[in-house]
């Protein structure tokens, strides 16, 4: 339960799509992504948010979002902002990526918790003026890994606003976003659109490894205003890795299709059903709103994943490796993850003995 690979079947009929195109793997495939897989991501764009783009200007094809969310950072952050040192700030926990990222272009990264106190999503809005002002980018994750909170129409209002008064840009990490319990989560650039917000304010990185259950497919893209998308080309013709041309026709059939996607979330919805069962009666338990992750608290996390693993053999994530200490404290310490991606009923023994270990 430590890695957060998805487990379930992936749609039979790809391996069918990879043959029928396997010539593709003798052509250098095109470095923004296909005519067809950009018009097939628009197209899911305006299925689901109801936001335009084109597919032209706007929509640029990765290798995966880790690459497009680091290399986002690289393309798109000024050496200065206001003649000082550039800030990114990212939530605390976070996604590893982001802080490399603003490591790799010299800027400050600031990490700002995302506790229970928050709703488990950072307050921007307490960050300095000081701070704000030298703000270049901004991570976000919705649903945020790990502990499977979602930012509300007011939440992405705020921050875009922020964004808007302060002059940074905002990049939304939505690669959990199809895996939910009820409401689909809104999302960045719906409501930045409907905000009349600047074009070039926010980018949004999508996957089909979570959506999809394929994360060896290396297949996700960003959508963004037209400069920005332009930006990370040019970034992407001289240092991108762009995906082969047969798995961006699976990756193109994949977007256009929603049946399976309704599937995997079914499974997942059982697979919260079963982690409120097993937790039912324990105060401390909290059930995430969306995503495969349990953050559970505990009182020490790493010493719980140790103590878990030497008396059942059950392995989860210390929560502390998750996260970054600031002022002394680590916001993860007191938290594990779990990542509830085995098969359900592997996964509901684990839990069970998780349970029996650490909390009676």
């Amino acid at each position: 339960m430590t890695i957060g690979e998805p487990k379930h079947a992936f749609p039979a009929w790809i391996t069918d799509i990879i043959v029928e195109n396997a010539e593709g793997f003798g052509k250098y495939p095109p470095n923004e992504g296909a005519p067809e897989l950009r018009a097939a991501i628009s197209q899911w764009i305006t299925r689901r948010y109801g936001v335009t783009t084109d597919p032209e200007t706007q929509v640029l094809a990765l290798n995966g979002t880790r690459e497009g969310l680091f290399n986002a950072a690289l393309a798109l952050c000024p050496e200065q902002v206001r003649g000082q040192k550039p800030v990114i700030l990212t939530p605390n926990p976070f996604y590893q990526v982001y802080a490399v990222a603003a490591l790799a272009v010299a800027a400050e990264p600031v990490y700002v918790p995302a506790g229970a106190e928050n709703g488990f999503l950072p307050d921007f809005g307490a960050v300095g003026v000081d701070v704000l002002n030298r703000t270049a980018i901004v991570y976000v994750c919705s649903p945020s890994n790990p502990q499977g909170a979602v930012a509300t129409r007011d939440y992405w209002e705020t921050l875009i606003g922020l964004a808007e008064k302060h002059d940074f840009r905002i990049f939304a990490d939505e690669c959990y976003s199809e895996i939910y319990r009820d409401a689909a989560p809104v999302g960045a650039l719906q409501v930045a659109q409907e905000m009349g917000a600047d074009p070039e304010r926010v980018l949004i990185f999508h996957s089909l490894s979570k959506r999809s259950n394929l994360p060896g497919l290396r297949s996700g893209f960003v959508a963004g205003g037209p400069q920005c998308i332009a930006r990370l080309k040019q970034l992407r013709a001289y240092a991108g890795a762009p995906l082969p041309l047969p798995l961006q026709r699976v990756a193109e059939k994949v977007w256009a299709d929603e049946a399976h996607v309704v599937e995997n979330r079914a499974l997942y919805r059982e697979k919260f059903a079963i982690a409120d069962k097993v937790f039912d009666g324990l105060q401390s338990y909290r059930p995430p709103e969306a995503g495969f992750f349990l953050w559970l608290p505990v009182d020490d996390g790493e010493k719980a994943a140790l103590k878990l693993w030497r008396e059942t053999g059950v392995r989860v994530l210390p929560g502390a490796y998750l996260a970054r200490a600031v002022d002394g404290h680590n916001p993860g310490k007191e938290f594990i993850r779990a990542a509830m991606v085995a098969p359900k009923a592997e996964m509901q023994r684990g839990l069970i003995q998780l349970r029996d270990c650490l909390y009676r």
